[in-house]
């Protein structure tokens, strides 16, 4: 990546200034300028995130806010209320206070003196999300939206359930949010008050696992902030960026789908990342920012929106990789969504084919707890061990129903789905369903997933349990992707009874029948190639402004281990992750976190996760540091939570804080 330091305008950087809200509570904000905006006004794009402008995002922010800068616009990275520096306390995610702060935020940028009235959000993940729902408030100067790797339903594809299912990230993400939730702010900052800061924030904060654990269906807690409930309310125009290897990519098509303001979408092969930072295939995506702000805020005609609505990454067969580099293949464009170049094909599955005339059979399943090992993490972030590895050993575990070798090229692009006549021996069960490129040599490539709670094969808004022994048909739906498979290559859908620890198991051993035969299929999204392909302009190369010197030791690296126990079958995965920073204002931080997972194969409620994190913040003699630990376990009624926060200045413990906590398994 090229770093970029010279621009059309010269910028100037506050590093911290405050925003007033209207209750008398002050967010902490960082923001770039160009040096004559106060003669010559300009817009602005904000990015609004609880990751600690300070200390957790600071190189990253100046790479990408003194770029636009650069470009003629107020950048400004503002922390949520609670984080960071920002006064108050921050209890959750997407909550209406939130937005509401941002709602301020917005007036009070329109209102500077430097501004031109117009702003922009844009983020990734949370910041991501926030874009989303903050445009669905509709404030008045917000023109445009830039929202990466994010979700317009925050209960079917955000890290908490899947189909229903309790997902492993939900503990790994929501132990990280918590150690978050107990960080300091910086008294060389808010002076003095950080103590009283420090506790007021320790002593109000709930476990986030406990909440969100609290509401398995899709309620009314997941309904607000989903955008999907009603696409109608936004009427900003958003740009819509995702990745194949991320969790998030579901809702890139669907936003297109559903949207009727004016809209574009992204894909590419990249990790949960901006694309100009992606360890897979970066391209140039602060130029594609400047020139969407440029058409949206400053009314210049770039061709942008004369380009087609979607551009994606039709990815090329690989082998299995616990990581990937490089990803080949090439962009497609599509002018609308749904589009006309896509059409299912719908491929029978029987006695153990997948393909024309299936034979029916019947297969009496039931999968190790085990089955998963193979299936990488739900979101990678491009570390070893985040993408599934050969799928041969988790098929081995399943039922699985196969193509002949493929005689012509195939391309899929879109929403697989699976539907199949099941019965279940017990009244709560999951399915999990794969679909895998083989190649000749026999390795099996997952190119696509999904997950059903069976409770809610109806909705997830009400379930029902199974009855035990009767037949009933599901539909699972597959995430999204963008694959070719070569001439000569086999399709394979394995289907498994868990899922670990992709998904929580179920609560005791269920024994599924498949009844496949003529009723049962997987429908592909198969694609044409398009004349519309060959005429996409290139993408330019990455770059970035310079980033501020961070001194950094381990920052990011994450490394996954599974190991199995041969003596009881005990599967074993850690996954450990830390770093040191020193920044150029005196601070020092480090964070280390380890995240252990266990499980026996025949004993769902073997299951457990447990989590510890320790946070230190020093500069000279103000030292501090929080330490946490989660642990859930689970046994047929309930799961079991076990979690402490502890907090010290120097040696002296300020803060300890238990949770003890049992939940209610409801259709989980």
């Amino acid at each position: 990546m090229r770093t970029i330091r010279r621009f059309p305008r010269r910028i100037r950087e506050i590093e911290h200034a405050w925003i007033p809200m209207s209750d008398g509570t002050k967010l902490s904000a960082r923001i770039w300028l160009p040096v004559d905006a106060e003669k010559d006004p300009v817009p602005a794009i904000l990015e609004y995130l609880p990751y600690r402008h300070r200390d957790g995002t600071y190189s990253r922010d100046n790479g990408i806010h003194a770029y636009f800068a650069g470009h003629g616009y107020a950048s400004i990275r503002v922390d949520l209320r609670g984080s960071g520096e920002s006064e108050g306390v921050l209890i959750d995610e997407y909550l209406r206070q939130e937005q509401d702060d941002a709602l301020e935020v917005i007036a009070w940028i329109a209102a500077q003196p430097w501004s031109t009235g117009k702003v922009g959000m844009m983020g990734i993940s949370w910041g991501g999300f926030n874009a989303l729902q903050v445009a669905a408030r509709r404030p008045p100067a917000l023109k445009a939206i830039i929202t990466v790797d994010s979700t317009d339903d925050r209960y079917t594809d955000d890290a908490h359930y899947m189909g229903g299912a309790l997902l492993g990230e939900n503990m790994g993400w929501g132990c990280a949010f918590f150690m978050q939730q107990g960080r300091a702010p910086d008294p060389a900052i808010v002076g003095s008050r950080w103590l009283k800061m420090w506790k007021q924030r320790l002593k109000a904060i709930p476990h986030p696992v406990e909440r969100w654990m609290s509401h398995p269906v899709r309620d009314v807690f997941w309904k607000h902030g989903s955008v999907a409930e009603n696409y109608g309310a936004i009427r900003a125009a958003v740009y819509a960026i995702g990745g194949w290897e991320d969790g998030y990519t579901n809702s890139v098509l669907r936003l297109m789908r559903g949207l009727r303001a004016p809209r574009k979408a992204l894909i590419g092969p990249w990790e949960h990342s901006y694309p100009h930072v992606a360890y897979v295939n970066p391209i140039g995506f602060l130029q594609e920012a400047v020139r969407w702000w440029d058409h949206w805020l400053k009314d210049r005609d770039t061709g942008i929106m004369d380009e087609p609505m979607i551009r994606a990454w039709m990815q090329e067969s690989e082998p299995p990789k616990p990581v990937y580099r490089h990803r080949p293949g090439r962009w497609i464009a599509e002018p609308g969504w749904p589009s006309s170049s896509v059409a299912p094909k719908r491929l029978p599955f029987g006695a153990g084919t997948l393909g024309p005339r299936p034979k029916r059979a019947v297969f009496a399943m039931r999968s190790p707890e085990t089955t998963g090992s193979a299936a990488g993490t739900w979101c990678p972030f491009g570390s070893p061990g985040d993408m599934p590895v050969d799928q041969n050993e988790d098929d081995g575990r399943s039922i699985c129903f196969e193509t002949e070798p493929l005689k012509r090229r195939l391309e899929l692009f879109g929403t697989p789905e699976v539907v199949l006549d099941l019965a279940s021996d017990a009244k709560q069960a999951t399915i999990a369903v794969r679909l895998s490129d083989v190649a000749p040599d026999g390795a099996a490539t997952r190119i696509t997933y999904g997950i059903l709670n069976l409770s809610h094969r109806d909705g997830h808004a009400r379930p029902k349990p199974l009855v035990p022994g009767r037949r009933t048909r599901i539909r699972v739906r597959l995430n999204d992707l963008g694959q070719a498979i070569p001439k000569g290559h086999r399709l394979r859908l394995a289907i498994s009874t868990a899922y670990w620890p992709i998904v929580w198991p179920s609560p005791e051993p269920v024994t599924l029948t498949v009844f496949a035969g003529r009723g049962s299929a997987l429908l592909l999204p198969v694609r044409a190639p398009q004349a519309i392909d060959r005429r996409l302009r290139p993408f330019a190369e990455p770059v970035t402004a310079p980033e501020k010197h961070v001194g950094e030791e381990g920052v990011g690296e994450r490394r996954n281990e599974v190991t199995l126990d041969v003596a009881t079958g005990r599967q074993i995965e850690v996954s450990t992750r830390g770093g040191l920073s020193r920044f150029p204002h005196g601070a020092t931080t480090s964070v280390a976190g380890t995240h252990r997972l266990e499980i026996l194969p025949d004993d769902p409620n073997s299951a457990v996760c447990e989590t510890s994190w320790t946070t230190r913040q020093e500069r000279g003699r103000w030292k501090v540091r929080t330490e946490t630990r989660t642990r859930l376990t689970s046994d047929p009624r309930f799961f079991h939570l076990d979690a402490e926060m502890t907090a010290f200045s120097g040696e002296r413990q300020v803060s300890r804080r238990r949770w003890r906590k049992r939940i209610p398994r409801k259709y989980l």
